[in-house]
């Protein structure tokens, strides 16, 4: 049974709803899910599951990362996840030129980890929708998967 964590930032509930959808997709496959908001969690931690996720916002018009997630930003370049299954995921708002800006910087650190990516990132326009429920279903799935298959 695989072990998951899911690490998320979300200033309007936008992205823990999308976090929520994922855990119960893990919980449906019989995966070990543990969910932690973005200033309690320690990349370190990431070492002692099988597929590490990050779900966050992006911030402003100038597409930053939010503020109590950029330390677990910075810190997880520093993590060796070599072996390990990843995935990114985030809310964001198509108004802004840079859409979910946040969830392409989190998937460029988690290649510095060694961490081989299992699914290709979700991005949510505001809050999730029906398609946008079934392609973070769908991106749990493949992320088990791609966690079985290794």
């Amino acid at each position: 049974m695989p072990k998951v964590m899911i690490v998320y930032a979300s200033l309007t509930g936008n992205t823990e709803e999308c976090a929520e959808i994922i855990e119960a997709a893990f919980e449906e496959l019989g995966a070990e899910v543990e969910l932690v908001e973005s200033f309690s969690a320690d990349p370190e931690d990431f070492k002692d599951v099988d597929i590490t996720i990050v779900g966050t916002y992006t911030y402003g018009t100038d597409a930053n990362l939010p503020d109590e997630i950029v330390d677990f930003y910075e810190e997880l370049e520093e993590v060796d996840l070599t072996g390990k299954i990843y995935g990114a995921f985030g809310s964001g708002d198509t108004f802004y030129d840079k859409f979910c800006q946040s969830v392409d910087d989190f998937d460029e650190q988690f290649k510095k980890t060694g961490a081989i990516k299992g699914a290709e990132s979700v991005k949510v326009d505001l809050e999730p929708e029906e398609q946008d429920k079934e392609n973070l279903q769908a991106f749990a799935k493949a992320l088990f998967d791609a966690c079985e298959a290794d």
